[in-house]
This record gives C-alpha cells, structure tokens and sequence, in this order.
C-alpha cells in the first residue's frame, strides 16, 4: 500500500480520477432526446426502466412533505435546522453586492448582480444534505425558481429527508425523478418540469454525461464531477488514527473514491496502514500512502493534484495553507475532518473534483448569479477621456465608434 512519491507518476490507477463518460454518452443521448421530444412520457418510461416504479405523479406535492416532516425525528430535523442556519451563514458572506465609484470627475464605474430567474438542482438518492448544499446558496442569491430532482425509491416516493431538506432549504418545486433523464428535463422542460438556465449538484456517470451534453445545448452547469476524493498532507506530529478514519471515510462514497496520504513519515505512513487494516479488515483499492522526501515535495504535489478535498495535519499547518493553490476544500488540523464540512460548518461539500480544483471553485452564491459592469458619465467625464476612446478607436478602424465621441461635442450637439 505504502509507495514512493517519486514513483507516482509511472502509475497509471493513481492518476485515473475520471469516470468513464465515453462509455455511457451513447446511451445518453438517446435519453436526452427522447426527453426533448417526449417530455413526461420518456420521463414515466425511463423511471420504469431504471427505477423500477411506475409512475403516476411526478412532482411531490405538498401534503407529501408534510407526511415527510411528520416521519422524521425529532433530533434529526433539529440537526438539520442547525445544519441550515450554518451554511446560510457561510453563504450569505459569499454573497457579492453592486458598487459603484466615480473613477475620475464625472466617470462613475461599477457592477451590479443578477441571480438567475430558474436553476435546477440535482440531488442524488438519499444525499439530503446536498438538497442543503445546492438550494440554500441559490435562495440566498436570490433565483425565483429552484427546481429540485431526485431519484424515487422501490415504493415510488422520495427520501422523506430529501424532501425536508429541500423544502427547509427553500426549493420551489420537487420532482421524482433521477439520472439522465432529470437532467434533460430541467434543461428542456417537459409538461410537467420548468426548463431552467443553469443545473448543479453531483451525480453518476450517467448525471455527469448528461450535463456535459446540456451545456453544448446552452444551459449551464456547475463544472464537471467524477468519484469523490480525499488527499491528506500529514507530518510526525499527525494522529495516525484520526487520518485512517478520514480515508475510510471516503470509501463510503463508492469503490472509485480515491483517498491519499502524502507525508515525510515512514513511521506515520507504516502506523495508518496498520490502522486502515484493523478497521478494514483488508486492503483497499481506494487507499494511497504515498511516501514524500519532505513536506515541500508534499505540498508540490498537491498543488499538481488538485484534490477534492484536502486535509493538512502538519506542525505548522497555516503555512503549508499558504502555499496551497489548488483544492476544492480545505481542512486544517487534526480536529477539522472532512465529515464536518460535509454537513455542519457550513461551507459547502458540492466541489471540484479529478484535478478539476484547479480550474473551478466549489458551489458558491455566485454560481447562481451573473455580473453586469456599469459605467456613467456625465458630459465633463466624457470629455476628459475623448482624446483616448477617439484615438484608440480610429487606430482599429472603428471610425464610427470615433464618431460617436466626436459628435457629442460638436457644435451643432445641445445637452
């Protein structure tokens, strides 16, 4: 299980963090366009298929979140409530507001922000907490319509805390439905299900395939998403069993999560293995102890990884925080798991995932908003960059753009 930094990179298993989206596009183009063109009824089909329930309403109706509430216990939904108030905390701090400043005598310049009138959430079977995750930061951005999809179960209804969750979080409306055919429906609209701008949220294979395809189709996603990952930098000073549990953890996300120890320590390195093995039972394939010449070459790599997610359990963490450049989220110090951002502290779990931290940001207020710049001038602000806007626009060739400087201040203009 233990292996040599150095030899990483001849190791083609280690560096394959993608899922194999290839295989299943064929198979999801057809759903698609059956859904585009079927609407409700490709919708009943593919539940029947794939879920095995026939379905006869598609949107949960109010009195179902109300049975839902009634069914949940009482600490359960107290946690729940908590879990709520912290990721509205977090991100209402996220949430960036217009401005505006005179750049310069009569030159005022500024932003201002729009939310998206609907977005769509994706919410994988009995993952409540993502109904938490992907809803909250879009009310918070202020979206009308958030459109909440999730897969049924054997009896035809959804997880009763997915829906206490997602109603809790302030979706609009919440449907019966999973895989790729929930993405096709959010992104074309059926007669039942509102089209909407923008799908986010997690998912298989299947999900992932499918809103990759949408985008080509103009509706926007999140960012691209494989199996869930775990990297973990640690030093003598970490606790060998806090950092078995983390990894172990990770396993629970599927047989292609991936969860990776870098560290300088032989002796920490050989204790983890022998805690993973005690708590396993057996080796597993998801688990790395990667064996670095030092902290320096750990944190390199990191970078080079981009990890989902990121634990640091070093002496001096806050500087190796300093040098990390890419990371979905990051967890500091021997108290600070993965499971804890996951549901309480309320920043959000919906990440980057297969090195894609280092392009992308995790889910965030402003994935649900776009930005339009402002600009204001009164006639001296004008006048005062004149000779610029003119000068720069004869030297393109745009003589019209000139012209529409030089005209407000010729002698024939009147304010």
């Amino acid at each position: 299980m233990i292996k040599r930094l150095k030899e990483l990179h001849e190791n083609k298993d280690f560096f394959n963090r993608t899922l194999d989206i290839a295989a299943v596009m064929p198979v999801v183009k057809e759903i698609i366009t059956e859904v585009k063109d079927r609407g409700d009824v490709a919708l009943r089909e593919y539940t029947g298929k794939f879920d095995g329930v026939k379905q006869k309403e598609i949107e949960v109706k109010p009195k179902e979140i109300e049975a839902a509430k009634r069914g949940v216990a009482e600490n359960t939904l107290r946690c729940i409530e908590e879990a709520s108030a912290a990721i509205r905390n977090f991100h209402y701090r996220q949430k960036s507001r217009a401005w505006v400043e005179e750049f310069g005598v009569g030159v005022f310049i500024g932003e201002k922000y729009v939310p998206f009138d609907a977005v769509g959430a994706y919410v994988p079977v009995s993952y409540f907490s993502t109904a938490l995750m992907c809803v909250i930061p879009a009310k918070i951005a202020g979206v009308e319509e958030i459109v909440v999809c999730t897969p049924p179960g054997n009896d035809g209804n959804v997880d009763a805390l997915t829906l206490v969750a997602a109603d809790l979080a302030g979706a609009t409306r919440i449907f019966k439905v999973g895989g790729a055919q929930a993405i096709a429906a959010l992104a074309f609209g059926t007669e039942t299900i509102p089209g909407v701008q923008k799908i986010v949220g997690p998912g298989n294979v299947y999900v992932t395939a499918a809103k990759m395809l949408i985008r080509e189709e103009g509706v926007e996603i999140d960012f691209p998403a494989g199996p869930s990952e775990i990297l973990i930098i640690g030093d003598e000073t970490a606790n060998p069993s806090f950092i078995a549990a983390d990894m172990l953890a990770q396993a629970e996300h599927g047989e292609k999560s991936k969860a990776v120890l870098l560290t300088d320590s032989a002796k920490i390195a050989a204790e983890v293995e022998r805690e993973i093995m005690v708590e396993a039972g057996e080796e597993q394939e998801q688990n790395w102890i990667i064996l670095g010449d030092g902290i320096e070459e750990c944190i390199e790599f990191a970078n080079e990884y981009a990890p989902e997610h990121l634990e640091i359990m070093v002496s001096e963490p806050m500087e190796v925080l300093k040098r990390i450049k890419n990371a979905g989220s990051v967890f500091v110090g021997n108290y600070s798991p993965v499971a804890a951002g996951d549901y309480a502290t309320g920043t959000n779990h919906v990440l980057p995932t297969a090195g894609y931290a280092s392009l992308f940001s995790g889910l965030d207020v402003d994935h649900f908003m776009h930005r339009i710049a402002i600009q204001w001038l009164d006639k001296e602000g004008l006048r005062r960059i004149k000779d610029v806007v003119v000068s720069l626009s004869k030297a393109e060739g745009m003589e019209k753009h000139a012209r529409s400087i030089e005209k407000r201040f010729s002698p024939a203009s009147s304010d």
